[in-house]
């Protein structure tokens, strides 16, 4: 008994514990006793018991069957009397203290006071509801900013994500969480990521960097990046906050330029594509001299556009020209400009296009359609960077980029004795190839989705789905007009259309009469969604490459862990 008196846990612990011994003399007090009871320990010490259940004769009766019949008791409840005599209610746990082979030396009694117990949960639920409206308070800040903000952990994962993200990357929250960051915000040039970790590893926060991102559905925009560390309780490096805004508006507002010409309409995620992208990536802040070839409806200006956009000079003028609209009488002095009289109508001296680019882009379409004469003219232009109007004796100096596009193949109108070769070599520094839509089958789900909510806007119609005919014809149809084709064949079907498919009949006869789809046809007609578009590519894909997923992965441009996730998705 001498033991558990002086037991320095026993005196320690939270919870009031009294040790009566056999004789019902208090021998043992601990310090949440005092506290509970208000009596002192060297005042209660050889105390009769009963001093402190003197107004309940049921709880000594508890006491005395413990102390005289061996019993215990679990969790009972006892009204204690205080030293200032007023009744308090505890939980009570009471064991006797036997010794092998002999007789009862007492009993514990452990209390702990209800009413404490009560207020500690009243704080402790005081407390938790403080902490979540915190939380909710921290949570609704976080969400409703204008700026994407995500943390990753040392292994470079994303731990949260918030709604602006969700906006600006077009991934979901439980889509982002767990991956890689650079999986997310996907940049357009690598290197960056090398950057960023570099920048980091030297404690350098990353403040203010403007780069292009490829959101999930493949389109392209800019955004203002900041990185920065995140330190624990201890200052040691846990993971980095980033936090972005989507510049693409300010980018256009200040460029003073229409929206339609911007990175984010120029839509693919094929592999032919994303050479385009890369090539344009490269290019865009140069002043070299660009060619660009594909069929008509590849959208050839657009990329022409794009590139002027992206330059240094993209608050200059951009000066387009189709060499194929004028005749060859008018077009020498479209170009160049002309004094008055030099001609019959001349009336007044006019600016050619040349002049009016200066400083910034002039965009010679359908060059191959110039007459050897205008070749030899602009060859001089190309190489002298100066030009006198037409009838004009004046140099005029010329200092513009110069980016030119044809459906022709140069080459061959070369060997026909058509075109200059050296004019070619002077025009063909860089080329970029559009691809003719035949050859870019995947990225008819997202050009169709783009043309879906570009005229949804236009004609205030609610069109979202395509039947199963009308996917089968897009991805058989030859598509000669290419992407120009494409929209125009959603226009008239937006026009025709008055449910929230488009079907067979809303498409123009053409189509569906065309006979590569004829020989593909069958009578299902049901309504499907881009999604089934999706599901459809990949499983031919897979189907091509034999079920190879890194083949697969690698032809649809898309990373494996996506590729996987689809898989499962669809249930391929």
């Amino acid at each position: 008994m001498e033991n558990i008196s002086n037991n320095k846990f026993v005196l320690a612990a939270p919870d009031a514990i009294i040790v009566i011994g056999h004789n019902r003399k208090i021998i043992t007090f601990n310090e949440a006793a005092e506290r509970i009871t208000g009596y002192k320990t060297d005042d209660i010490i050889n105390t009769d018991f009963q001093i402190l259940f003197r107004n309940s004769d049921q709880d000594i009766k508890y006491i005395l069957s413990s102390l005289d019949e061996n019993k215990s008791h679990v969790n009972i409840t006892l009204n204690l009397t205080t030293s200032q005599y007023t009744v308090i209610s505890v939980m009570a746990i009471i064991t006797p203290i036997i010794q092998p082979n002999a007789n009862l030396l007492g009993i514990i009694l452990v209390l702990r006071d209800i009413q404490e117990m009560v207020s500690l949960q009243n704080s402790l639920q005081q407390v938790n509801k403080k902490l979540l409206i915190e939380r909710n308070l921290l949570d609704s800040v976080f969400n409703n900013i204008n700026e994407g903000i995500f943390t990753i952990d040392l292994d470079k994962k994303i731990t949260s994500f918030n709604d602006a993200a969700k906006t600006i990357t077009g991934y979901k929250r439980d889509e982002a969480i767990g991956r890689e960051y650079w999986l997310i915000l996907h940049y357009l040039k690598k290197e960056f990521q090398e950057f960023c970790q570099s920048e980091l590893d030297k404690q350098k926060p990353i403040k203010n960097i403007e780069l292009i991102i490829i959101r999930k559905n493949g389109l392209r925009i800019h955004i203002r990046l900041s990185i920065a560390r995140l330190l624990n309780n201890n200052g040691d490096v846990s993971g980095c906050v980033f936090s972005f805004q989507d510049i693409s508006e300010l980018m256009n507002l200040t460029s003073h330029l229409d929206i339609k010409y911007n990175f984010d309409n120029i839509i693919g995620h094929s592999k032919q594509m994303q050479k385009v992208y890369n090539l344009m990536d490269s290019v865009a802040n140069s002043s070299t001299t660009v060619l660009i070839t594909g069929e008509s409806g590849t959208g050839k200006e657009l990329v022409a556009r794009a590139l002027h956009l992206h330059s240094d000079n993209k608050g200059e003028p951009f000066i387009a020209v189709n060499c194929g609209a004028f005749v060859e009488t008018l077009l020498e002095s479209e170009l160049f400009g002309h004094e008055k009289g030099a001609f019959t109508g001349a009336i007044r001296s006019k600016p050619g296009r040349f002049e009016m680019a200066n400083g910034g882009t002039i965009f010679l379409d359908e060059i191959g359609e110039l007459s050897r004469e205008l070749q030899v003219k602009l060859l001089r232009v190309l190489d002298n960077r100066e030009f006198e109007r037409v009838g004009g004796i004046k140099t005029i100096k010329f200092d513009a980029r110069i980016i030119t596009a044809t459906n022709k193949n140069l080459e061959n109108e070369i060997l026909k004795d058509r075109f200059r070769e050296d004019l070619f070599y002077r025009i063909n520094v860089l080329n970029i190839h559009l691809p003719p839509l035949k050859d870019r089958i995947d990225d008819i789900s997202l050009l169709v989705e783009y043309f879906l909510k570009k005229f949804r806007r236009q004609f205030k119609k609610d069109i979202r789905f395509l039947s199963s005919n009308v996917l089968r014809i897009f991805k058989v149809y030859e598509w000669p007009g290419n992407i120009r084709e494409l929209e125009n064949v959603i226009e008239h079907a937006f026009v025709i259309c008055n449910t929230d498919t488009i079907r067979m009949d809303s498409l123009p006869e053409k189509l569906w009469l065309d006979k590569s789809y004829q020989s593909n046809s069958s009578s299902l007609n049901t309504s499907i969604s881009l999604l089934d578009a999706e599901r459809s590519v990949i499983e031919n894909t897979l189907n091509k490459h034999k079920g190879h997923r890194g083949k697969t992965a690698e032809e649809l441009n898309m990373d494996r862990s996506t590729l996987w996730r689809k898989i499962k998705k669809y249930n391929l």
